[in-house]
């Protein structure tokens, strides 16, 4: 069962990169003028790159250049990690763990100071049920916040949400650099859970659970971002059809 949950935190995470390239693909074709797009965006490169920073200090590398805003998103060089193999893969997908964290700040702030109110998003995706309660959490966000009560912060917050959301998936290099050391953790997983020694099933389930909570947290902004696009997206379609 822990080997399964496993599995599916992995997919939970896959799905996330995947709705964030997607989104960012469409708003990108959708958007008449660039300069929008960069608008939208500009939030997500700028916390997308502090992500790649925060990697960066916790292994031990050093920062030679750091360019958090340009026509082409934004960038950060570094020197090889100190911290070997699990380097690489912290510094490259920092920004699929701390953008859903800096998301859950929002919320907090958004719902403590401004006025908004937002359901309990689910804990870890690990069943057809949890996935069909975040499904409804997502209509009731914004029938709370549009319908039952219009919060004009609310607003802002959808904004802040989809620019980070978009900028959540890692780059194509980032995806090179982290490759090779994701695999070698999914494959040393698996073994310790068919190991069933029952002290490192134990902490790997704890870890597990936590990286679980973050990709569920990505997943629920992920979708807030995907309901936010259909608008521009049924706009899109209507502009171009035959």
């Amino acid at each position: 069962m822990e080997a399964l949950s496993f599995f599916i935190v992995i997919a939970t995470g896959i799905v996330v990169m995947l709705i964030s390239t997607m989104l960012d693909h469409l708003w990108a074709q959708v958007l008449p003028m660039r300069v929008f797009y960069y608008l939208i965006r500009a939030p997500g490169v700028v916390v997308h790159e502090c992500s790649h920073i925060l990697g960066c200090v916790l292994t031990g590398a050093t920062i030679t250049k750091v360019v958090l805003l340009s026509k082409d998103g934004g960038s950060v060089t570094y020197t090889r990690p100190k911290l070997p193999v699990l380097g690489d893969v912290i510094i490259s997908s920092a920004p699929l763990f701390c953008i859903p964290l800096v998301l859950t700040g929002l919320t907090g702030f958004f719902s403590a100071y401004l006025g908004c109110t937002f359901p309990a998003f689910p804990a870890p995706i690990d069943s057809a049920g949890t996935l069909h309660s975040l499904g409804i959490d997502i209509v009731e966000l914004f029938r709370q916040n549009l319908v039952a009560a219009f919060h004009p912060w609310f607003l802002l917050y959808l904004y802040l949400t989809l620019s980070l959301v978009l900028s959540v998936a890692p780059s194509r290099q980032d995806i090179k650099n982290a490759a090779v050391g994701i695999v070698l953790i999914a494959l040393f997983g698996l073994l310790i859970f068919m190991s069933a020694v029952p002290w490192a099933v134990s902490t790997l389930w704890q870890v597990t659970s936590v990286i679980g909570t973050g990709f569920a947290l990505g997943l629920a902004f992920g979708l807030v971002a995907f309901v936010i696009s259909l608008p521009p997206l049924a706009w899109y379609v209507w502009t171009h059809r035959p």
